[in-house]
């Protein structure tokens, strides 16, 4: 599989600068490509890796300098490459067609055409799966649960009672749907659990990575809207909303009953307490605590979270305190030896 650098130019709907009779048979990372390959930068931690590059060409941004190599140039080269790894990547598909022997479905689930079942998965009751769907081995699926179509289970995912997960949705390894919301009242010295009766709906085009798990409301609905994207080990709690298109890194939790806005870009390692709600378009850096609203496309930082700039102000007086404390002692003993003349 192979491209000349002018057909990778009106692929990606760009423009190339040098030789575009190229050769280009594969992507690389700009570290370590071969020739043959192109690579791209969209970081500028990157360009100093532009000179000793072994890449044959480089995707690049609009504004990017001229360089000794052939470049395409890109509106947006990140996305661009992508492009490129689905043309020089296809995926492979490692499960065959149509229901493994082993696989235990239950007579009343419904399963739609062209979908993929592998080795080991259990279908519950009156469950419906959607065409063009692949559950890969070990998949546990209960009862009366809806999954969309084209949509990707990976191994071991559990989707529990009446969970809805709309098409086109991922859900990598280890995700577990509909376990119970954290809720207990306290009678005397002894805790009882509060029922979970309320489910779990992953609208369309969600994807969720590995060993995340997403708590069925107490009443009602814990909800991922449309177009989520959540990392690794990620905790949502039971009747969160997350709003369409919002993004959020590994390791970061979401308790109870918070309503996150549309097209957030939260870090890693994120707390967000309970009961509180986030405007659209805010932006959270990585290990925050997330404790009152913010308005829509605030950014900010910090335990608790503020707003960035402020965040960042305060952690320099911080770091000038020792020498401040330092400063006073000093002051104080003159003045004691000033009082003592």
């Amino acid at each position: 599989m192979e491209l000349t650098l002018t057909e990778i130019a009106e692929l990606v709907n760009g423009e190339v600068v040098g030789d575009g009779s190229v050769i280009i048979t594969g992507v690389g990372k700009i570290e370590d490509a071969l020739p043959g390959q192109i690579t791209f930068i969209s970081n500028p931690k990157y360009v100093k890796f532009i000179d000793s590059t072994k890449a044959s060409a480089v995707l690049v941004g609009e504004d990017f300098p001229q360089v000794s190599i052939p470049v395409v140039r890109t509106k947006n080269a990140y996305f661009s490459f992508l492009k490129l790894l689905r043309y020089f990547n296809p995926p492979i598909e490692t499960l065959e067609e149509g229901i493994h022997p082993s696989a235990v479905i239950h007579e009343t689930a419904t399963i739609g055409a062209n979908t993929r079942i592998g080795a080991g998965v259990v279908i519950g009751k009156s469950s419906r799966i959607g065409e063009n769907s692949t559950i890969y081995p070990g998949v546990v699926i209960g009862v009366d649960v809806v999954v969309g179509s084209n949509t990707v289970l990976h191994a071991n995912v559990v989707l529990r009672e009446r969970v809805k997960v709309g098409s086109k949705v991922i859900l990598h390894s280890g995700v577990v749907v509909g376990s119970d919301g954290f809720g207990f009242a306290r009678e005397g010295e002894t805790y009882h659990k509060i029922p979970q009766v309320g489910i779990v709906i992953i609208e369309d085009d969600v994807e969720i990575g590995s060993n995340c798990s997403i708590d069925r409301a107490t009443l009602g609905a814990t909800i991922i809207r449309k177009g989520v994207k959540l990392d690794n080990l990620i905790q949502v709690a039971h009747n969160v909303e997350i709003g369409e298109n919002t993004v959020i890194a590994a390791q970061t939790g979401i308790s109870g009953s918070t309503k996150l806005g549309r097209n957030m870009m939260i870090g890693g390692q994120v707390g967000f307490t309970g009961h509180i709600e986030v405007g659209d378009r805010v932006t959270v850096a990585a290990q925050s605590g997330v404790s009152k609203y913010f308005p829509p496309d605030s950014v900010v930082f910090g335990y608790p979270a503020r707003p960035i700039m402020q965040a960042k102000r305060q952690e320099a007086a911080l770091r000038r305190l020792p020498g401040l404390l330092k400063r006073i002692s000093e002051l104080e003993s003159k003045l004691a030896a000033f009082e003592k003349k």
